[in-house]
Protein backbone atom coordinates (compact mmCIF):
# COMPACT_ATOMS: atom_id res chain seq x y z
CA UNK A 1 0.00 0.00 0.00
CA UNK A 2 1.38 3.39 -0.94
CA UNK A 3 1.13 6.50 1.23
CA UNK A 4 -1.63 7.92 -0.98
CA UNK A 5 -3.92 4.92 -0.42
CA UNK A 6 -6.38 4.97 2.45
CA UNK A 7 -7.28 1.66 4.12
CA UNK A 8 -10.72 0.48 3.08
CA UNK A 9 -13.34 -2.20 3.78
CA UNK A 10 -14.26 -5.13 1.54
CA UNK A 11 -17.42 -7.19 2.09
CA UNK A 12 -17.90 -10.73 0.82
CA UNK A 13 -21.18 -12.28 -0.29
CA UNK A 14 -21.79 -15.60 -1.99
CA UNK A 15 -23.79 -18.77 -2.31
CA UNK A 16 -23.92 -21.54 0.23
CA UNK A 17 -23.36 -24.18 -2.45
CA UNK A 18 -19.86 -22.85 -3.19
CA UNK A 19 -17.60 -25.92 -3.14
CA UNK A 20 -14.13 -24.46 -2.37
CA UNK A 21 -12.58 -25.50 -5.70
CA UNK A 22 -12.10 -21.83 -6.63
CA UNK A 23 -10.39 -20.63 -3.44
CA UNK A 24 -7.41 -19.47 -5.51
CA UNK A 25 -9.72 -16.88 -7.12
CA UNK A 26 -10.59 -15.58 -3.66
CA UNK A 27 -6.92 -15.51 -2.66
CA UNK A 28 -5.93 -13.66 -5.84
CA UNK A 29 -8.68 -11.09 -5.24
CA UNK A 30 -7.76 -10.58 -1.58
CA UNK A 31 -4.05 -10.23 -2.34
CA UNK A 32 -4.79 -7.68 -5.09
CA UNK A 33 -7.15 -5.72 -2.83
CA UNK A 34 -4.63 -5.71 0.03
CA UNK A 35 -2.02 -4.34 -2.38
CA UNK A 36 -4.51 -1.56 -3.23
CA UNK A 37 -5.28 -0.65 0.37
CA UNK A 38 -7.95 -3.03 1.67
CA UNK A 39 -7.36 -3.74 5.34
CA UNK A 40 -10.74 -4.84 6.70
CA UNK A 41 -12.69 -7.78 5.32
CA UNK A 42 -16.29 -8.53 6.29
CA UNK A 43 -17.98 -11.91 6.07
CA UNK A 44 -21.53 -13.07 6.87
CA UNK A 45 -20.43 -16.55 8.07
CA UNK A 46 -22.86 -18.70 6.08
CA UNK A 47 -21.71 -22.09 4.85
CA UNK A 48 -20.09 -22.10 1.43
CA UNK A 49 -18.52 -18.94 0.05
CA UNK A 50 -18.57 -16.97 3.32
CA UNK A 51 -16.58 -19.57 5.27
CA UNK A 52 -14.17 -19.98 2.35
CA UNK A 53 -13.57 -16.22 2.11
CA UNK A 54 -12.98 -15.93 5.86
CA UNK A 55 -10.51 -18.83 5.72
CA UNK A 56 -8.60 -17.19 2.89
CA UNK A 57 -8.40 -13.88 4.76
CA UNK A 58 -7.11 -15.63 7.88
CA UNK A 59 -4.51 -17.53 5.85
CA UNK A 60 -3.29 -14.30 4.25
CA UNK A 61 -3.25 -12.60 7.67
CA UNK A 62 -0.40 -14.94 8.62
CA UNK A 63 1.72 -13.01 6.08
CA UNK A 64 0.08 -9.57 6.25
CA UNK A 65 -0.57 -8.92 9.91
CA UNK A 66 -2.40 -5.61 9.61
CA UNK A 67 -5.52 -6.97 7.89
CA UNK A 68 -8.67 -7.47 9.94
CA UNK A 69 -11.56 -9.91 9.72
CA UNK A 70 -15.02 -8.78 10.82
CA UNK A 71 -17.91 -11.23 11.13
CA UNK A 72 -21.53 -10.21 10.75
CA UNK A 73 -23.57 -13.13 12.09
CA UNK A 74 -27.39 -13.16 11.89
CA UNK A 75 -27.87 -14.51 15.46
CA UNK A 76 -25.79 -16.38 18.04
CA UNK A 77 -27.26 -19.83 17.30
CA UNK A 78 -26.94 -19.40 13.54
CA UNK A 79 -24.44 -22.26 13.04
CA UNK A 80 -26.41 -24.96 14.89
CA UNK A 81 -27.55 -26.60 11.65
CA UNK A 82 -24.09 -26.61 10.01
CA UNK A 83 -22.41 -29.86 9.04
CA UNK A 84 -19.74 -31.07 11.48
CA UNK A 85 -16.79 -29.95 9.30
CA UNK A 86 -18.37 -26.54 8.67
CA UNK A 87 -19.19 -26.18 12.36
CA UNK A 88 -15.53 -26.76 13.27
CA UNK A 89 -14.42 -24.28 10.60
CA UNK A 90 -17.01 -21.73 11.79
CA UNK A 91 -15.79 -22.00 15.39
CA UNK A 92 -12.14 -21.68 14.34
CA UNK A 93 -12.91 -18.55 12.31
CA UNK A 94 -15.01 -17.14 15.15
CA UNK A 95 -12.13 -17.58 17.60
CA UNK A 96 -9.69 -15.76 15.31
CA UNK A 97 -11.87 -12.84 14.16
CA UNK A 98 -11.02 -9.26 15.05
CA UNK A 99 -14.65 -8.24 15.44
CA UNK A 100 -17.91 -10.17 15.79
CA UNK A 101 -21.30 -8.52 15.31
CA UNK A 102 -24.49 -10.44 16.05
CA UNK A 103 -27.35 -8.79 14.17
CA UNK A 104 -30.08 -10.23 16.45
CA UNK A 105 -30.42 -12.33 19.57
CA UNK A 106 -32.48 -14.97 17.78
CA UNK A 107 -33.90 -15.72 14.36
CA UNK A 108 -36.55 -13.36 13.03
CA UNK A 109 -37.95 -12.66 9.59
CA UNK A 110 -35.66 -10.30 7.74
CA UNK A 111 -32.56 -10.99 9.85
CA UNK A 112 -30.58 -12.16 6.80
CA UNK A 113 -31.42 -9.00 4.87
CA UNK A 114 -30.37 -6.89 7.86
CA UNK A 115 -27.10 -8.84 8.14
CA UNK A 116 -26.42 -8.32 4.44
CA UNK A 117 -27.08 -4.58 4.64
CA UNK A 118 -24.74 -4.23 7.64
CA UNK A 119 -22.04 -6.15 5.78
CA UNK A 120 -22.19 -3.72 2.89
CA UNK A 121 -22.77 -0.44 4.74
CA UNK A 122 -19.46 1.42 4.85
CA UNK A 123 -17.69 -0.96 2.46
CA UNK A 124 -15.70 0.34 -0.48
CA UNK A 125 -16.02 -2.85 -2.53
CA UNK A 126 -18.00 -6.10 -2.51
CA UNK A 127 -16.49 -9.38 -3.70
CA UNK A 128 -19.19 -11.86 -4.67
CA UNK A 129 -19.70 -15.43 -5.80
CA UNK A 130 -23.06 -14.83 -7.48
CA UNK A 131 -24.60 -16.99 -10.19
CA UNK A 132 -27.23 -14.41 -11.15
CA UNK A 133 -30.07 -16.01 -9.20
CA UNK A 134 -32.69 -14.22 -7.14
CA UNK A 135 -31.18 -14.98 -3.74
CA UNK A 136 -29.69 -13.41 -0.65
CA UNK A 137 -26.47 -12.98 -2.58
CA UNK A 138 -28.36 -11.31 -5.41
CA UNK A 139 -30.06 -9.01 -2.90
CA UNK A 140 -26.69 -8.06 -1.43
CA UNK A 141 -25.18 -7.35 -4.86
CA UNK A 142 -28.17 -5.18 -5.80
CA UNK A 143 -28.02 -3.36 -2.46
CA UNK A 144 -24.30 -2.62 -2.88
CA UNK A 145 -24.84 -1.34 -6.40
CA UNK A 146 -27.73 0.88 -5.21
CA UNK A 147 -25.21 2.54 -2.87
CA UNK A 148 -22.67 3.00 -5.66
CA UNK A 149 -20.33 0.35 -4.25
CA UNK A 150 -18.22 -1.52 -6.80
CA UNK A 151 -18.98 -5.25 -7.04
CA UNK A 152 -16.46 -7.79 -8.25
CA UNK A 153 -18.12 -11.09 -9.12
CA UNK A 154 -15.74 -14.07 -9.08
CA UNK A 155 -18.38 -16.36 -10.59
CA UNK A 156 -17.27 -16.54 -14.21
CA UNK A 157 -20.23 -15.99 -16.51
CA UNK A 158 -20.11 -13.70 -19.55
CA UNK A 159 -23.76 -12.71 -19.28
CA UNK A 160 -23.33 -11.69 -15.64
CA UNK A 161 -20.32 -9.56 -16.58
CA UNK A 162 -22.59 -7.65 -18.94
CA UNK A 163 -25.18 -7.15 -16.15
CA UNK A 164 -22.65 -5.81 -13.63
Amino acid sequence: MTASQQPYIVAFTGHRNYNRCHDTLILDAVERLVDRGARTFRVGMAEGFDLAAASVVLTLREKVDDIKLELFIPWSGFSRSFSAPNSRLYNDILSRADRVVYVAECYSEGVFYERNRRLVDGAYRVVAWWNGSASGTGYTVRYARSLGIAVENLFDNQQLRLML
